[in-house]
């Protein structure tokens, strides 16, 4: 049977494989050849949805807390739903057999191909490809197509696809699995249907819409519904495409002015053609690899890992003002319930920083946008400034859980939020770092300085005085090694804390001296005195570090 989409899966430095099916890796897999495009990510799991698939499609951002003991990504109805029933047998890499059975993720392009050959209990083959993306081009459209034919017989098949609404988050320790979303509306209209639904706490609005039309000998047919049944002759291949638009809006009660919003947008890429709609998302990816792509000597599996692991920043690359930040896990599932962590700060934020410098200014307008809240959490811990929560959702609020598994299964008690505080001093690392490689006065001016003076007003609180040895000492912490409590003295820690204090000091001396109108109104605006940095000069340097 001729490879469909061969042409897209022979660049091997680019492209990572799944050469058999393995019920053990599926879960991995799902996370390994995720695809999105930073507003939008989806699991890399198969369109038929086997047994013990894990289904996910995240909005950047979008976090709800109702039924779980902290804020966690939504796991949102799931549009990668296409199912086929052969006289009762559907096509399933666990249902039925496989004779041959390839996947690869194209990371140069951003796709996910596919290539099963299945045998029924009757002796009869199918072949079936996939395509898909989620479009770079236009951050709400997903775009899927699947070819199938029948080797050895007609046959009859039927056809289930639409949008998936019975997904839900993973439960963890005694949760229970549970879904953040309740369906406000769903129905068809112009060929398409749609599903509108919120989210429970925070009420955000997720608008869906949805169309596919199916091609036999060259003849376009628009399907009129999700659910139906098709004629197919040995050797005629049907080929299904399937558009999707998702968005998502703040809560309003009627919600008639996002549904025409959204099917704006989806009737767009639903009226044009399937070539079309993947050369402009291969133009916007050749654009991202032009800056971000970075060639090494050595065996080819290293040239592919480097390109994994920017493959899976690009992905999850987004600016929206300050609306989030990048998970510790991207869009790739749920792990550490799409929390921010430092890892966003101190190992993701240089690689935007030197490709992507507006990406990394919203990052940081995320941290400032919770100012407010880091100062909140500082006080209530009986210190001054500002102090970062250790995971970060939307508001900033500490939504680090009281309680965890370990490796081996076991419950464990959680105590990064209460004693990880290097974290406070990673975020005035990253603002400072962003001035230094841009040299962007006005950022600092509105929103720099303030974070670096608040996190350093905290160090200043946090520090102990060790009267007879004539220094000064954090107790009672975790380095970034993440498991060791009731450290004292913890190196990383103390010279991000002394490090932190230096800098706030030398920038306020520099915009006292270069730029008196901004000292003068940051100054008032924080209630910050001169006694109180000549202070942070004195701490500094008698901070212990061995």
């Amino acid at each position: 049977m001729r490879e469909i989409y061969y042409s897209y899966t022979t660049d091997e430095l680019w492209l990572i494989k799944e050469t058999h099916w393995d019920v053990f890796l599926q879960n991995i897999r799902e996370a390994q050849f995720s695809l999105g495009n930073g507003y939008l990510g989806t699991r890399g799991i198969y369109e038929e949805i086997p047994y013990d698939a894990m289904p996910g499609t995240y909005i950047t951002g979008l976090y709800d807390k109702m039924g779980s003991q902290v804020d966690e990504l939504v796991n949102l109805p799931n549009p990668i739903n296409f199912k086929f029933t052969i006289e009762g047998e559907k096509l399933d890499l666990v249902a039925m057999d496989v004779l041959e059975h390839k996947r690869v993720l194209n990371m140069k392009k951003a796709f996910l191909v596919r290539h099963t050959l299945y045998k029924d209990t009757k002796k009869r083959r199918y072949d079936y490809q996939s395509l898909r993306f989620i479009s770079f081009h236009n951050k709400n459209i997903g775009v899927m197509q699947i070819a199938l034919t029948s080797l050895d017989k007609d046959c009859i098949v039927d056809i289930n696809t639409g949008i998936d609404t019975s997904v839900s988050n993973q439960g963890i320790l005694s949760e229970g699995r549970k879904r953040h979303f309740r369906i406000r509306e769903l129905g068809q209209a112009h060929n398409a249907g749609y599903l509108i639904i919120e989210t429970l706490e925070r009420k955000h609005t997720i608008v869906y819409w949805s169309g596919f039309y199916y091609e036999v000998n060259g003849k376009k047919i628009f399907a009129e519904h999700n659910i139906f049944r098709l004629k197919l002759k040995k050797g005629q291949t049907v080929i299904f495409t399937k558009i999707f638009c998702i968005k998502h809006f703040p809560y309003k009660e009627n919600h008639l002015s996002y549904k025409k919003q959204t099917f704006k947008i989806f009737y767009k890429a639903f009226c044009s053609d399937f070539s079309t709609l993947l050369k402009n998302h291969l133009k916007m990816w050749e654009k991202l690899w032009r800056k971000a792509d970075i060639l090494i000597e050595g065996t080819a599996n290293l040239q592919q890992n480097l390109r994994f692991n920017i493959y899976h920043m690009l992905t999850c690359l987004h600016y929206n003002d300050g609306f989030s930040s990048i998970a510790a896990r991207s869009l790739t599932g749920e792990g550490y319930r799409g929390h921010i962590f430092w890892d966003a700060e101190i190992f993701l934020f240089p690689f935007y920083l030197f490709n992507f410098p507006q990406v990394a200014k919203n990052m940081l307008l995320y941290r400032y946008k919770r100012l407010d809240k880091a100062r909140e959490l500082a006080k209530r811990e009986g210190f001054k400034g500002a102090k970062f929560a250790w995971e970060s959702a939307d508001t900033g609020e500490e939504e680090t859980p009281e309680w965890s598994k370990d490796f081996d299964g076991t419950v464990i008690k959680i105590y990064t939020h209460k004693q990880e505080h290097h974290i406070t001093a990673d975020v005035a690392y990253a603002v400072y770092k962003y001035y230094l490689a841009t040299g962007d006065e006005e950022f600092m001016r509105k929103f720099g300085l303030e974070i670096i003076f608040e996190t350093a007003r905290f160090w200043a609180s946090r520090v102990e005085c060790n009267k007879r040895k004539d220094i000064y000492e954090i107790k009672n912490v975790i380095g970034p090694d993440e498991f060791h409590k009731n450290v004292k003295n913890n190196a990383y820690t103390n010279m991000m804390a002394k490090w932190n204090l230096v800098v706030a000091a030398r920038l306020f001396e520099k915009f006292k001296k270069e730029k008196p109108s901004v000292y003068k109104r940051l100054k008032e605006k924080v209630n910050l005195k001169e006694k109180e940095v000549k202070e942070w000069q004195r701490i500094a340097p008698k901070i212990k570090f061995n």
